[in-house]
């Protein structure tokens, strides 16, 4: 039996906003479970309004931010065992962050080449400068671009899609098992964000690597995932098989989520507004979700919700599924 790529289990993140005294605490990230299968290269799309938790469950994936508690764990190994300075290249060459941003990824100071040449020479992927010639013009080539094209120029000469190609190329130059992509198509022009997520699929494919997308966009997500975890309010409230979850959503949020994309043959509701973050809910006792539930019964907003699992991969933390009427 295949071994889980990531493995997440009862993860959770605390922040402290505010003063000694009145500041508020918010669990950013609360008790969530998840796997990544290893039997096959996958994309699984982690959805979600702002402040759901998504990205700091990306920060921590990446090591970027400690956990307050629980564990995760790559290809069986606790990311702790990458603390250790003799081990964090190691860890380099097995994950690879893509960022939102990709003008913020290379200083404006140096040559975008350069960086990657440098991925490949520290990271001893390529012994000589020779061999990292080969490689970088390799990872390029994958990603619909030339050395020649790159060599000497510096990020703001280039459009955004342009550069978050060349963030995308320099994250393969180790060939990982997992990339990270928090938000990788939020600042690229609506017109070019489906060749990013079309090469993302390509790529799981040519280079065997799985790919963590962090997003807000539930159209790509829809277009791209084999698996789709949906979060509320740090909390992890449906996960499972992307055709499962897409075609029959079980959590009344992910039904609002699904709602506003627009499709074909189906009058799309332009008014239709997500709810804004509310520090409040983080707080609330029973499910985060209830006061704008319209399924929601005087249990939900006393109990915590339990994990209910509709089939193997597909689950659900709803009170609709229990046994509760």
């Amino acid at each position: 039996m295949a071994h889980n790529i990531l493995e997440i289990n009862n993860l959770s993140r605390q922040f402290k906003i505010g003063g000694m005294l009145l500041g508020k605490k918010i669990v950013a990230v609360d008790k969530v479970d998840l796997k990544l299968p290893g039997d096959k290269p996958q994309i699984m799309s982690i959805v979600g309004e702002s402040g759901c938790g998504k990205t700091t469950l990306a920060r921590m994936i990446l090591r970027l931010q400690e956990p307050s508690s629980g564990d995760i764990r790559l290809d069986g190994t606790p990311l702790s065992h990458y603390d250790k300075r003799q081990h964090r290249k190691e860890f380099l060459k097995k994950v690879q962050p893509i960022f939102q941003n990709p003008f913020t990824s290379f200083s404006m100071r140096k040559t975008v080449d350069t960086y990657l040449f440098e991925t490949a020479l520290n990271l001893e992927i390529a012994k000589t400068k020779q061999e990292a010639q080969r490689i970088v013009s390799e990872v390029l080539h994958s990603v619909g671009l030339e050395l020649n094209h790159i060599s000497g120029k510096y990020p703001n000469q280039f459009s955004g899609g342009e550069l978050q190609r060349i963030s995308i190329a320099r994250a393969l130059i180790p060939k990982p098992s997992l990339i990270v992509a928090d938000e990788p198509v939020a600042m690229i022009d609506a017109s070019l964000r489906m060749n990013i997520v079309n090469l993302f699929k390509k790529l799981k494919d040519e280079y065997k690597v799985n790919f963590i997308y962090i997003t807000h966009d539930l159209s790509t997500a829809y277009y791209v995932s084999d698996y789709i975890a949906t979060m509320y309010r740090g909390q992890l409230i449906e996960f499972g098989d992307a055709r499962n979850i897409l075609n029959k959503p079980s959590h009344p949020y992910t039904e609002l989520l699904l709602d506003s994309i627009p499709r074909v043959g189906k009058k799309w509701n332009e008014d239709m507004v997500l709810p804004d973050m509310e520090d409040k809910e983080y707080g609330l006792n029973g499910c985060k979700f209830a006061n704008r539930c319209m399924y929601a019964q005087d249990i939900c907003r006393s109990i915590d919700p339990n994990k209910v699992y509709i089939d193997p991969e597909h689950m659900v933390l709803c009170f609709k599924h229990n046994d509760y009427k």
